[in-house]
């Protein structure tokens, strides 16, 4: 693993590189920013993961540490000297250090409900007041329709339509809850042109970190006599909206009503004392990599022109360091693609090397494959040589001797023999009732028959699972007629008395064929 911010992650002990991957795959964090952030957590995730998005407070450790504490000696003074002392000596300033922005979470809403036994005894009591709201909300809508003049006061002053409405209000959603406040504040000054963020507080906080953007939370009081003029005024003013809707400053837009559970978790986390209430929210990477920092509070009614340089000012004092921070992401974006690229075009090359290692392997194993059906075709025809040589060795001791020539129930047959041979012209004489395969057999046992002088005393028997095949056929010249070998046919019913016949190879003759169908 590669080195990061000057350590080796190899020194890591095991547990903690465990816990760099899972907090890592949680906040896809870089690694030079993930590892001091889990040393200053001690190495536990969830304390590590809650800072980062919660934002991470000062470390008192550390601010105890870097100051520089004097060594205490004896003095002797009176107490006049020490006032003069204590007047003379200048106060240490104040670090200016934005507060941080504690990322919030809408509690749930609990319902606990009574035990059963307890329900079913609260069951009228339940139902009476049940009634009696019904029927109090039904007089207090007719109340409605009497004159301004005779309309009781609580009548008059009950509630409003819009921000100011509080009748049925249940906590929803965060996304409902925004949608809920978009709706409202639509109702009570029409339709305007400010991009509210239509979800909680949270994502809103999470997306700016993200994008390193600045957030504007506007937090709205509908009892509160400064907030139909405040709005009015200066949040809709044009040089706001066009402030806040501008690309370039980087805004986003989250509201509430302070009348929502959200709204007011909000009001107290963010020490919200003073309404209309404005805060600015951004990411404060001098305070650390993932602190998200309030920079700046607009409390109370101001004109539009205080309440845009106001918020100008701060955002233009903090744009540089997220700028920095963009600028780096961006490079850190490029040297991963760039790595992902060169992974990618190591991995191409790794698949080609592996294809061509492949078809390699498949062509060895079809070579291997051709030269052993090769050398078993070699072996197979080698036996089947074998076992004609046996097979015309025992039918040269199954051919019946030639008859003699005052025999009268005889064939004379002339046999020209192939040149493959070099037998030339044979001339022989068969009984009549010798087959037209024992002619086919003398033919093929020719040479054995010649040199039957060099036969051993053991006779050669038959071979077994064996059917021979001529390779040759025999015919008459004139007219050309072509004799198959056959077991029942005889020669005196096929050729007569006598004949002129040839011995074709079955090749040679094929070829020839082949030949004559080229002829024009």
């Amino acid at each position: 693993m590669a080195e990061s911010g000057d350590l080796d992650l190899g020194q890591l002990s095991t547990s903690q590189q465990e816990a760099l991957q899972q907090y890592t795959s949680v906040t896809n964090q870089d690694l030079k920013d993930a590892i001091p952030l889990l040393q200053r957590s001690q190495w536990n995730v969830q304390i590590a993961i809650a800072k980062f998005f919660d934002g991470e407070g000062p470390d008192p450790v550390a601010e105890a540490m870097a100051q520089d504490i004097p060594r205490t000696t004896a003095r002797h003074e009176n107490l006049q000297e020490s006032l003069h002392a204590s007047a003379g000596r200048p106060q240490a300033p104040r670090q200016d250090r934005p507060d941080p922005a504690p990322r919030i979470v809408p509690r749930p809403n609990t319902v606990h409900r009574p035990p059963f036994l307890v329900g079913l005894l609260l069951a009228p009591f339940t139902i009476g007041y049940s009634i009696a709201s019904k029927i109090f909300r039904t007089v207090f809508y007719l109340l409605n329709f009497l004159p301004t003049q005779i309309r009781p006061r609580a009548i008059t002053s009950g509630p409003g339509t819009g921000l100011r409405s509080t009748n049925g209000r249940r906590m929803l959603m965060p996304r409902d809850t925004a949608a809920r406040f978009r709706r409202e504040f639509e109702e009570e000054y029409g339709n305007t042109e400010l991009p509210w963020f239509e979800g909680g507080i949270a994502q809103a906080q999470d997306l700016a970190k993200k994008e390193l953007k600045f957030l504007l939370v506007v937090l709205m009081s509908p009892e509160h006599d400064d907030t139909e003029s405040f709005t009015r005024e200066t949040l809709l003013a044009p040089d706001v909206v066009s402030f806040i809707n501008d690309p370039a400053n980087n805004i986003i837009l989250w509201g509430g009503n302070i009348l929502d559970s959200e709204a007011y978790q909000v009001a107290q986390e963010y020490n919200c004392t003073k309404y209309p209430f404005s805060a600015i929210v951004c990411l404060t990477p001098k305070e650390g990599s993932t602190r998200m920092s309030i920079i700046k509070r607009l409390a109370g009614p101001m004109p539009a022109s205080a309440y845009l340089s106001e918020a100008q000012a701060a955002i233009n004092k903090y744009a540089p360091d997220l700028a920095g921070v963009r600028a780096e992401r961006t490079a850190q974006e490029v040297t991963r693609s760039l790595r992902n690229e060169q992974d990618s075009a190591y991995e191409r090359s790794l698949a080609k090397d592996r294809e061509r290692a492949r078809q390699r392997r498949e062509a060895e194993k079809a070579a291997a494959e051709a030269a052993r059906k090769a050398e078993e075709e070699a072996e197979a025809a080698a036996r089947r040589e074998e076992q004609r040589e046996k097979w015309k060795r025992w039918r040269a001791t199954t051919m019946e001797d030639e008859p003699p020539a005052s025999n009268k129930d005889v064939v004379r047959i002339a046999l020209k023999m192939p040149e493959s041979s070099g037998a030339g012209r044979i001339v022989r004489r068969f009984r009549n009732d010798t087959t037209m395969e024992s002619l086919y057999a003398f033919v093929e046992c020719y040479d054995v028959l010649a040199a039957s002088e060099e036969f051993t005393e053991k006779a050669p028997t038959q071979p077994e699972d064996y059917e021979h095949e001529y390779q040759f056929r025999i015919a008459s010249v004139m007219p050309r007629v072509v004799y198959e070998p056959s077991k029942e046919e005889t020669m005196a019913q096929k050729i007569g008395r006598s004949g002129n016949l040839i011995v074709e190879d079955v090749s040679a003759d094929d070829e020839s064929d082949e030949g004559e169908d080229y002829l024009p």
